[in-house]
């Protein structure tokens, strides 16, 4: 059974503060690949949200209809979006 591909994406920004580490919203990201490039500190949020999507678990959607989550650094609270990806629509 494949754990299924999961991208992250941010999508938007509450805090005042730039993104220490360089994040702009459409950077995305796809988790089996790339997250070494993804913040350590948002890392550390998403990856309970991942390992459910991964393996078959459901998770509440946000007001906007999909999964969300933030980073945790207030002064930046960037906001990141969670997709698992259909490999078979991909190809």
């Amino acid at each position: 059974m494949s754990r299924g591909k999961v991208r992250i994406t941010l999508v938007d920004k509450l805090g005042k503060c730039n993104c220490h580490r360089g994040h702009k919203i459409g950077d995305t990201f796809d988790y089996d690949t790339e997250r070494g490039k993804l913040c350590p500190m948002a890392m550390h949020v998403a990856f309970p949200y991942i390992d459910i999507l991964r393996y078959g678990g459901k998770i509440p959607l946000s007001t906007h209809g999909d999964i969300r989550f933030c980073c945790p650094d207030v002064d930046v609270i960037n906001v990141f979006r969670l997709e698992k990806i259909d490999e078979k629509r991909e190809k």
